[in-house]
């Protein structure tokens, strides 16, 4: 009896993913949903394909349509950038440009939302009004054929370091913090984990192709502190392996982690990584393994601004000769990736600002020349794509984004 009972059932579901299958697509614009008084969110779209595997596979369609682009080229947004007057200019550069994608904080440096979900979300504590109107923001960017890309800052965390002390690192009983002020949480506790992915699910939702995430490690400095620091390492306790590798193995299975949990969502994952990263067979304090994380990703973004290279490659201002240090860098990440069985696309960010902190005399001019100089080094080495950054999203005017076309 009870065979035929599950034989039954069995069958009821097999009939119903066929339904499911042959269901006609709902339009997202006829099916929206609010999620606060102020706030249009559109609809989930539920599709089932390959019925045979795994009975179905869901995968989830925002209602928004972006294509991508033939090359991504795109420019940083903060969410107060995404949510003000800022906007629309932005818009504009990108619109009178080669430029084809924005990069939007969507949980910032500080850990916090940069806009507000429903009420009942477990996230609206820790949410913040900067873009008020999220839909408009998708809206516009799908109006303009602008690639939508989220930025989600993971381990540095000041927000959810003070609400949760035990999931951060503790320093006499206190929350640590590094000489910037800036609190983390602890890569070995999957709670953490779990939690950004969920934020990732959320961008996602909003219409967001590409989750970017960034501070993916431990603060910089770590191998001088972890040894007395007061944290969990959770799983990894028990490994054995010293500190260095410990570290790598956790930033990298959350890496792998959240590509897997967002894979049936259609998105890209792709993470920032530091430039010397590619450098060392792994950094020794915030755990970052150039080749590990690339397998895992589906691009990789390594930050190679010039002002943040000690004499490198022979160059002993690297600040100073943008494209030296870009060609130098790109043939070394071109010789690293090219040893992986699958390789990600390569997406760098680059220097579009100055940096002050380096100089006693006049600071050293970044504008179209430098910028275009960085572009020009990529493309000869075969990297078509790359991300402009600027803290305060004010971008040089009259730059060739495509130096070689």
């Amino acid at each position: 009896m009870l065979g035929h009972q599950r034989k039954g059932w069995l069958l009821l579901v097999i009939v119903l993913l066929s339904l499911l299958v042959n269901q006609p697509s709902i339009k997202a614009e006829e099916n929206k949903q609010y999620v606060s008084s102020d706030h249009v969110i559109r609809a989930t779209q539920i599709k089932v394909i390959e019925p045979i595997r795994l009975l179905a596979r869901f995968t989830y369609d925002s209602g928004y349509h972006f294509d991508y682009p033939d090359a991504v080229r795109g420019l940083y947004v903060t969410g107060h950038s995404a949510g003000g007057a800022r906007f629309e200019t932005l818009l504009n550069l990108v619109n009178t440009t080669e430029l084809n994608a924005m990069v939007i904080d969507i949980k910032d440096d500080y850990g916090n939302l940069t806009f507000r979900p429903d009420e009942d979300s477990p996230f609206y504590d820790i949410s913040k009004p900067y873009i008020s109107d999220p839909v408009q923001m998708m809206d516009a960017l799908e109006e303009h054929g602008i690639y939508p890309i989220a930025r989600i800052v993971v381990f540095k965390d000041s927000v959810l370091a003070e609400k949760r002390p035990d999931l951060s690192f503790l320093e006499n009983g206190k929350v640590w913090v590094n000489n910037r002020g800036e609190a983390f949480v602890n890569p070995y506790e999957k709670e953490v984990w779990e939690y950004n992915v969920e934020i990732a699910k959320k961008a996602i939702e909003l219409g967001f192709q590409d989750i970017q995430f960034d501070y993916v490690r431990y603060p910089e400095g770590f191998e001088r502190m972890d040894e007395t620091l007061e944290y969990s390492q959770g799983d990894y306790a028990d490994i054995e392996m010293d500190g260095v590798k410990k570290r790598v193995e956790a930033v990298t299975d959350f890496v792998a982690y959240a590509r897997e949990e967002l894979n049936q969502y259609g998105v890209d994952v792709s993470v920032d990584i530091f430039g010397y990263a590619v450098t060392v067979e792994e950094t020794p304090g915030i755990g970052q393994n150039f080749s590990r994380i690339s397998e895992n990703v589906d691009v990789i973004s390594s930050m190679i601004y010039p002002s943040h290279w000690t004499p490198h490659f022979g160059i002993d201002y690297p600040d100073q000769e943008p494209y030296a240090l870009v060609d130098a860098y790109s043939k070394l990440e071109n010789e690293v990736l090219g040893a992986l069985a699958e390789p990600p696309i390569s997406r760098p960010w680059i220097q579009d600002f100055e940096a002050p902190w380096l100089y006693s005399g006049p600071t050293f001019s970044y504008g179209v020349a430098e910028v275009e100089a960085q572009i020009r080094a990529l493309n000869e080495n075969g990297i078509d794509e790359f991300l402009l950054w600027n803290a305060g999203n004010v971008y040089t005017e009259g730059v060739d984004y495509t130096p070689l076309d």
